[in-house]
């Protein structure tokens, strides 16, 4: 016969086990663990005489077909994240993207480019199609930069409207909090 102790022990054993396999278990933890102030995104100022990189030739493609090259986009903010629809710390970041997407959508000193992984970019448009998300989808269209993107997801880059490489973390982070909308202002504001 089964104590209390022992279901106890059992329900939280099963709770790790859905924790740890079930991918939408863990990006709702992780979300929630986001909304209590954990996994805040490092900003820090651009050091002083930082250059530009020549971001020409570093291109995406979006559903339509339409090629996106970063060179083409100088005198923007760009906000880039690498995800995957399998990846929990991405879903897990996903309503704090939407959520700082939906506040720079009308602004044209910002341009989002959400990069499927898998270049699958109907499952991907599905996903974003099912939570109600209008961000942009796109699939890498060329070589990227090892020193822009290693391969681990979620990969989050940000670059200045000179181009200098102002953000890049990898890991699931809040994007939508004050601290990190200030950061994007911050460069939003910063002379060509």
């Amino acid at each position: 016969m089964m104590t209390k102790k022992n279901i106890v022990n059992a329900v939280f054993i099963a709770l790790f086990l859905v924790i740890l396999f079930v991918p939408s278990a863990k990006a709702f933890l992780m979300q929630g663990l986001m909304e209590i102030g954990l996994f805040k995104p490092k900003t820090a100022p651009i050091a002083k005489g930082t250059p530009p990189a020549d971001l020409s030739g570093i291109k995406f493609e979006d559903k339509t077909g339409k090629v996106t090259d970063l060179g083409s986009l100088k005198g923007k903010v760009i906000f880039i994240n690498f995800w995957a629809t399998w990846c929990p710390p991405c879903l897990a970041e996903m309503p704090s993207i939407n959520k700082l997407y939906e506040q720079y959508k009308n602004d044209k000193d910002v341009v989002f480019i959400m990069v499927d992984a898998d270049s699958d970019l109907a499952k991907a448009q599905q996903y974003m199609d099912k939570r109600s998300y209008q961000m942009p989808v796109y699939s890498v269209a060329s070589n990227i930069p090892e020193n822009l993107f290693k391969g681990a997801l979620p990969t989050t880059i940000v670059f200045d409207k000179q181009g200098r490489l102002s953000y890049n973390e990898s890991g699931a982070a809040n994007y939508s909090s004050s601290k990190f909308i200030e950061f994007i202002e911050q460069l939003k504001g910063l002379k060509i």
